[in-house]
């Protein structure tokens, strides 16, 4: 049971389709899988992807696939549970385990990443179980997890550390940035949803008006840099951008008193330039546009890191620790 979750996913669909147990037809999308197995879109995208490549499912418009090697005319539109989804209870209760380690996995991501703004963090793994109420198990799961995006590390006395995110660090992150998300937008833009560009292009014009809050401009640079960025094909791209994208994509809660309106209306009104070129199908105009904005956040960011002070007791869970750098900073 240590193989990734989405090839778990694969195996139980792959096991019910090549069975017979699924009606020819059944429409298998992202949502209704992921709900099946109580699990993101994500790895359920992933498991569909693959039956797709084996032939055990076929496309069904752009709007997710229908089990079976051929489209049938009249699609099945069930939940799985309703068609003949069963789950053996061993694989019930592994999931049970990873479900409630990607439940909080998210929360401790942002919450780290927020925090590394303000310096240098320890890690504690029991207040960590005891603040989301799991096992010292799961807890610890969560921060190899973090280990491996590079958000956290962990010393010889086995102790958990983050930050601080610094001035020469966040240049570098940045750079990483400019120079390879354009050419992952470029693999990916002949494969983007019209409907689903639209709404993201209205998302960032609608946030033109006023001061869109963290979670707002969040959502904001989700739509751009992760959804439509990192379904580039590249792995190894994928995952290289967004060790640089975590630390610096939450800056947006740790910011939120000192960014300025002006900043704020220039990175939204970049965001849906870009997302314009793109519904134009303007490939290298909206390229190009990605590079400069990234460009051009560098130094804004940079001024603002710089003008921190220490993290707000409200924004610190009990499970983050300040730690003295070798700076002194805490």
């Amino acid at each position: 049971m240590s193989s990734p979750l989405y090839e778990l996913i694969y195996s139980v669909l792959r096991e019910h389709i090549a069975g017979g147990r699924f009606p020819p037809g059944l429409v298998l999308g992202e949502s209704t899988v992921a709900r099946a197995f109580n699990a993101s879109r994500i790895p359920a995208g992933a498991a569909l992807k693959r039956l797709h490549r084996e032939g055990l499912v076929s496309d069904f418009d752009g709007r997710g696939y229908l089990a079976g090697p051929q489209k049938h005319a009249e699609p099945i539109r069930l939940e799985l549970a309703e068609a003949g989804f069963v789950l053996d209870p061993s694989i019930a209760a592994e999931l049970g385990v990873r479900n409630r380690r990607g439940r909080i996995y998210p929360d401790v991501e942002h919450t780290v990443a927020a925090c590394l703004s303000y310096g240098r963090f320890l890690l504690n793994e029991s207040a960590l179980a005891e603040h989301y109420r799991v096992s010292r198990t799961v807890a610890h799961e969560v921060l190899t997890r973090l280990e491996r995006t590079g958000l956290v590390t962990q010393d010889v006395n086995q102790r958990w550390y983050a930050g601080p995110l610094t001035p020469a660090l966040l240049r570098e992150h940045y750079e990483l940035r400019w120079l390879l998300e354009p050419a992952a937008l470029g693999q990916v833009i002949g494969e983007l949803d019209p409907v689903d560009l639209g709404a993201k292009l209205e998302r960032a014009q609608t946030a033109r008006d006023g001061r869109p809050p963290p979670r707002k401009l969040e959502r904001l640079e989700h739509d751009l840099h992760v959804d439509i960025v990192l379904r580039c094909h590249n792995l190894k791209l994928r995952e290289t951008i967004r060790r640089s994208q975590l630390p610096i994509i939450a800056t947006h809660s740790a910011f939120e008193h000192s960014q300025s309106a002006a900043d704020l209306q220039t990175m939204v009104s970049e965001h849906a330039a870009i997302l314009e070129s793109l519904v134009r199908g303007q490939r290298k105009r909206a390229m190009q546009q990605l590079e400069d904005h990234l460009r051009r956040s560098l130094e804004p960011n940079i001024k603002l890191l710089l003008r921190l002070g220490s993290v707000p007791e409200e924004n610190r869970p009990p499970y983050l620790i300040p730690a003295a750098t070798s700076a002194g900073r805490f």
